[in-house]
């Protein structure tokens, strides 16, 4: 007997084949994601008399793109009617399927502009591309991975992708996508600049936290929010403590309290989940969520007294979730603890740093 998997958050549905009208001109499609905790991601198509602007069109590689192009076409609109990509963050679930829109169709790719990719140069090689790493040994390919693991600032070294998925990566190249390439935008936008796009005039709103370079629209008019992933339904994105900033734990915050500040605001479109209400009583259940993992870490410290990130991490997260992004999230809410003064931290010989209450 076979039974059908059940999903306890909305983030984590695979990418159904529904179509619909969740504002006045503006049609979700969900596009394939095979990420830890996702399953898809929202494509919204808003329609305008120059054909139509995508949000958000997924993941490098052909069945992401394939289902864009199936979805528009269940629409009646042609790939080529594509005038705009709007790009919320420097995510490769978002930023992803750019590559072979632009090439296909000459489209404007619009993002904030301190848009940066995840995966820099520096990272993957200077002037490499997909056809050569095409032709790489596995060594070769183990050799690149080793370009990914850097230093952390509390010690450790960040984590390569596996060897499998930078084939995959390698495969998609083939296919269109260019995922070692940075996007580079033709529009760049800066917090409150007003854009029109879709038939209405959307006011930029810079929310930094998840990245640096989170951008969110919003429509005052109507008071729909195109959240990306700042504000999520049902799960709380990931705040890395390796994005260039000093407490991006409270900058998060402060981009979580503007919801407040968006008069009208009625609807979120969010990048993964179902569209949402309540936009500011959820972004205030967001902090709170970060409130309580700051008192499970002054918990820990009252039983280790001292500890380095990796002791925390394994009181703040499940074992599942150990590695590289739960000891880059630990490090984030134990920094802001040290800015609010309610920590010490010292620095071994060997680059460790403790963290003592």
């Amino acid at each position: 007997m076979t039974h059908e998997r059940t999903y306890t958050k909305q983030e984590q549905q695979p990418a159904s084949e529904e179509i619909s009208e969740v504002a006045p001109d503006i049609l979700r499609v969900q596009l394939p994601v095979h990420l830890p905790g996702l399953g898809h991601v929202n494509c919204y198509v808003l329609e305008d008399e120059r054909g139509v602007a995508v949000v958000d069109p997924g993941l490098p590689g052909p069945e992401s793109y394939s289902t864009l192009v199936e979805r528009l076409g269940q629409m009646g609109v042609a790939i080529g009617n594509v005038h705009t990509a709007i790009v919320t963050h420097s995510h490769p679930d978002h930023f992803g399927g750019v590559y072979q829109l632009r090439d296909e169709t000459g489209c404007d790719v619009i993002t904030h502009h301190e848009f940066r990719t995840i995966f820099d140069a520096r990272e993957a090689g200077e002037g490499q591309d997909s056809a050569s790493l095409e032709l790489a040994t596995d060594d070769e390919l183990e050799e690149l991975r080793e370009r990914w693991r850097r230093p952390t600032p509390w010690g450790g070294r960040t984590e390569a992708p596996p060897l499998e998925a930078v084939k995959r990566f390698i495969a998609a190249g083939r296919k269109g996508a260019k995922p070692f390439q940075v996007p580079e935008p033709s529009i760049t936008v800066a917090d409150e600049q007003v854009i029109e796009l879709g038939r209405r005039e959307w006011v930029a709103v810079h929310t930094p936290g998840h990245t640096t370079d989170h951008l969110c629209l919003y429509d005052p008019v109507s008071g729909v929010l195109l959240s990306g992933d700042h504000v999520l339904p049902t799960i709380t994105p990931h705040i890395s403590g390796l994005i260039d900033d000093d407490d991006p734990l409270d900058t998060f915050f402060q981009s979580l309290r503007r919801m407040h500040e968006l008069e009208g605001l009625a609807l979120a479109l969010p990048a993964h989940g179902d569209p949402f209400t309540n936009v500011g009583r959820r972004a205030d259940e967001i902090i709170e969520h970060h409130h309580e993992r700051l008192d499970v870490i002054r918990a820990a410290a009252d039983d280790m007294g001292s500890g380095r990130v990796a002791d925390y991490m394994m009181r703040l997260f499940k074992e599942r979730s150990w590695g590289g992004m739960a000891e880059s999230e630990t490090y984030a809410h134990l920094e802001h603890l040290r800015i609010l003064g309610e920590v010490d931290t010292t620095v071994d010989a060997d680059g460790q740093t403790t963290y003592h209450f």
